[in-house]
């Protein structure tokens, strides 16, 4: 294997990295569920003003249980379906494409 081909397996592998670890399920999930465990407890330690403010009803514990589960949703759809790399030649085309007609081409 040449020195070119890898370091374009090298550049492949860290593009597919990268776009694991920014996918906006993870991000969506990650905050979700973190806000979720947040507000659920607060909802697990109000007080009875609190529940007064709010006619009875503890809002924050259903508020953040429902964040909680929307985040736990996210996660679970990324743990069952992993985004897939793009192909090798998908980058170049959209780059081309990006550029726009008339734009000149190597």
């Amino acid at each position: 294997m040449s020195e070119l081909q890898r370091e374009v397996s090298e550049l492949e592998g860290r593009s597919a990295t990268a776009a694991r670890l920014f996918d906006i399920r993870r991000i969506i999930g990650g905050l979700f569920t973190l806000y979720g465990v947040i507000v659920t407890l607060a909802g697990v330690t109000a007080d009875d003003a609190d529940l007064d403010k709010a006619v009875g009803v503890n809002i924050n514990l259903w508020t953040g249980l429902g964040m909680l589960a929307l985040g736990l949703f996210f996660l679970g759809w990324l743990w069952l379906r992993p985004t897939a790399p793009p192909p090798p030649g998908a980058e170049d085309e959209t780059a081309e494409d990006a550029a726009g007609p008339g734009t000149p081409r190597d």
